[in-house]
């Protein structure tokens, strides 16, 4: 399918017109949370106060819960025991929107539950408990029974395999004896995905690891970096679309032939990864479903999983935030055509993420030397350099009416070009300060002809609470010390010029 003329961001906002059918292992998260306050008598191990506890879908659930935040309505397909952790299942699915009514409860098995005990933010351990494998005959006729009742209302089927028991090759025979009647799109997100290898997916979307062990199945093919594995990933398994994801390394897609391309992820400090596979299959499978063409249905799924990244705990992703992101992403390929209030989103991000923002701002008519090092010095004061750009008209009340030499875009251009500078925006007053106000950054830098009380933006500085860093200028490298040199050139004898 071709990409929408509207783009991505329309693309995303046709999610709310879907309608999903998710089958797969439902599983409840449990976060608690605590101080370790000292060393317990009985053995070396901490002894953590607890403070909060919090339950969410896990799993197939998650994949479920992300569909439902990205705006398509739901119906979710598992096998869950009759226990407490049932219950608080059912109870978080609730929370998320997606009703528990397609679950079907077996006694003879335990709900899969995964506790994890965190101390000062730092991983203690995980607890797992919950076993479906034991699942009675009449339980899964069941889910046969929901997963046909409810194909003939959807767009698309997203199974969500997590080798726990509850994905077989009965529901597999009866997507394809559904889909050969009424085609949905297929998307199949395993952790065996070797098992699907001839399901007819429209889309696979293994990680690294289970791309290598679907290779290694066959002794003939040799695999050993990471393009090699996808590059013979086409070999073993046969679907309309392959999208091997290799977290911040990106995603590689695999079309029919064997041909490879590969999208970038975006880099996230300190990224979490508890969900966001889920939430790139959930974002990918609905643009496709969507009317999305493959490479811009992964992208959108690259920045769905960019969000989810930069959340705690089981995390997804909603409607807006997505749309937000692929907004920004569609309107500016590079940060020197954002707008300030675009940069603000992303800054969000780089904050939540313990990144320390820095903000220097000026004219920079002329680019030169002193410009380039007292960047290079701001940007080693924290992660992310933003430098504010004069518009023309501000300039020229500054300055006069002669004044820029050169236009803001083509200023604009050359700042954002430079590799200290993380983002570069234009700001139409005449100081900064509505811009810091915007920005929130950290560190505010100025050259050294100025001093923390002569900043004119000093107030807005003190309403965020950054600090002010003065950083030396560059003797003899000025802006009006060139022009000056130009102005005395052109003056001059032809006759006495030289090339």
């Amino acid at each position: 399918m071709d990409d929408l003329d509207g783009g991505a961001a329309e693309v995303v906002r046709s999610f709310p017109e879907l309608r999903v059918l998710v089958i797969g292992d439902a599983m409840l998260d449990t976060y608690l949370e605590g101080t370790a306050t000292r060393l317990c008598r009985e053995a070396p191990v901490p002894v953590v106060v607890s403070q909060s506890e919090q339950r969410c879908p896990g799993g197939a659930a998650n994949t479920a819960a992300n569909v439902r935040a990205l705006g398509a309505e739901v119906d979710f397909v598992g096998i869950i025991g009759n226990d407490p952790a049932a219950a608080r299942l059912r109870t978080a699915l609730k929370n998320a929107g997606v009703s528990d009514r397609s679950l079907v409860v077996d006694d003879s098995v335990t709900t899969v539950h995964k506790s994890r005990i965190i101390a000062d933010d730092q991983y203690l351990v995980r607890l797992d408990e919950g076993d479906l494998t034991t699942c009675s005959s009449t339980a899964r006729q069941a889910v046969l029974d929901q997963v046909e009742d409810r194909y003939s209302r959807c767009d698309l089927v997203i199974l969500c395999d997590y080798a726990c028991g509850t994905v077989n090759d009965e529901i597999v025979e009866l997507l394809r004896r559904l889909r050969g009647e009424r085609p949905r799109l297929l998307a199949i997100d395993s952790r065996e995905v070797h098992r699907f290898a001839h399901a007819g997916a429209t889309i696979l979307t293994p990680n690294l690891q289970e791309a290598r062990a679907a290779v290694a199945l066959d002794p003939t093919l040799k695999s050993e970096e990471p393009d090699d594995i996808a590059r013979n990933l086409r070999h073993v398994l046969d679907a309309e679309h392959i999208a091997v994801t290799m977290a911040g390394n990106g995603v590689v897609l695999i079309d029919t032939d064997g041909g490879m391309s590969r999208l970038p992820a975006y880099p996230v400090a300190g990224a979490g990864d508890v969900g966001a596979g889920d939430s790139f299959t959930a974002a990918t499978a609905l643009a496709l479903a969507a009317g999305a063409g493959i490479a811009q249905a992964a992208q959108i799924g690259i920045d769905a999983a960019s969000i989810a990244c930069i959340k705690r705990r089981t995390a997804v992703v909603t409607n807006r935030e997505l749309l937000q992101r692929v907004s920004i992403n569609s309107e500016a390929s590079t940060c020197g055509s954002l707008s300030i209030k675009e940069v603000a989103t992303r800054l969000d991000a780089e904050r939540y993420a313990g990144r320390r923002i820095v903000f220097t701002n000026g004219v920079i008519d002329i680019l030169q030397a002193g410009h380039v090092r007292l960047l290079q010095q701001a940007r080693q004061l924290g992660d992310v350099l933003v430098v504010g750009i004069n518009s023309d008209a501000s300039v020229r009340r500054l300055k006069g009416e002669q004044r820029p030499v050169n236009g803001e875009q083509d200023r604009l251009a050359l700042i954002a070009a430079l590799g200290s500078v993380d983002y570069a925006v234009v700001f139409t007053e005449d100081t900064p300060a509505d811009v810091i106000r915007g920005l929130r950054p950290d560190i505010h830098v100025k050259g050294g002809d100025y001093t923390a009380e002569t900043l004119p933006e000093i107030d807005a500085v003190r309403e965020v609470g950054a600090r002010v860093e003065i950083l030396p200028l560059v003797h003899g490298l000025s802006t009006t010390h060139v022009i000056g040199r130009i102005a005395s050139m052109a003056s001059r004898d032809p006759a006495e010029q030289t090339i």
